[in-house]
Parts: structure tokens; C-alpha cells; sequence
């Protein structure tokens, strides 16, 4: 400071400013899309319907109980999704499909590697 040298630093996150900045690059491009997807109209049922899409099944089926492998990962799935992309808390998420908080998360879990397997995205190519 001495020197007239500014660092872009954040007191709360340990590390030098080249970290600090793509920590906060990161959480703004996570911001950014988040808005993008509610300005496209996303919301849970929104998602529930393009996990159908994506895993051909209806979204009926997709928000009934069962331990089905299939239902499983299209659970999983609108889990990662809701609570990762949109911001939903996973108490809010489970109410909607039954389920309580702690199943929403290991559900997240499932649904990222599933995602990340079989590069799957939330967004439909007419959105991106």
C-alpha cells in the first residue's frame, strides 16, 4: 500500500489476489447464470419438465416417490438443478418432491455427477 500498489483482497477469503479474484469471478459468473435461467423462466417446474426432455419420461412420473433407478436420477437430477442453478433451498425442494432436506442433498450429489457423466445442461439449446 506503501508503494501506491493496490491488490483486489477480500480480508474474509485466505489467499493472495490472484486467488481472491477468481474466487469472485467464480460466484459472479454463478450470479450471472442463475439470473439468466430466471429471466428464461426456470423455475421448479420448469426443471422437472426438462429433466423429462432430457430422460424421456413425463414430469408426472418424475415427481412421484420411488426408489426406481430411473426416478432416482431424474430426481437427483431436478434436485442438482433447482438447488445449485436456481438458488432453491433444499427444505424448499423437498417439500415439492416429498423428500426431506438431507435426501435433497445427497440427491444434489448424484445429480452433479450425473450431469457431469453424461453432459447434461439445465438449458435447452434455444436458451443459451
Amino acid at each position: 500500500r506503501k508503494q501506491g500498489i493496490h491488490v483486489k483482497s477480500d480480508e474474509r477469503i485466505l489467499g493472495d489476489g490472484d486467488f481472491v479474484e477468481s474466487v469472485l469471478k467464480e460466484k459472479e459468473e454463478h450470479f450471472n447464470r442463475r439470473y439468466r435461467l430466471l429471466s428464461h423462466g426456470y423455475d421448479f417446474d420448469k426443471v422437472v419438465v426438462r429433466v423429462a426432455e432430457l430422460l424421456k419420461m413425463s414430469p408426472e412420473v418424475i415427481l412421484q416417490p420411488s426408489k426406481k433407478p430411473e426416478r432416482v436420477r431424474a430426481r437427483s437430477l431436478v434436485c442438482f438443478w433447482a438447488v445449485r442453478d436456481l438458488g432453491l433451498t433444499g427444505t424448499e425442494v423437498g417439500k415439492r418432491l416429498g423428500i426431506v432436506q438431507s435426501a435433497v442433498s445427497k440427491a444434489v450429489e448424484r445429480g452433479a455427477n450425473l450431469a457431469a457423466d453424461h453432459h447434461l445442461n439445465i438449458e435447452d439449446d434455444r436458451n443459451r
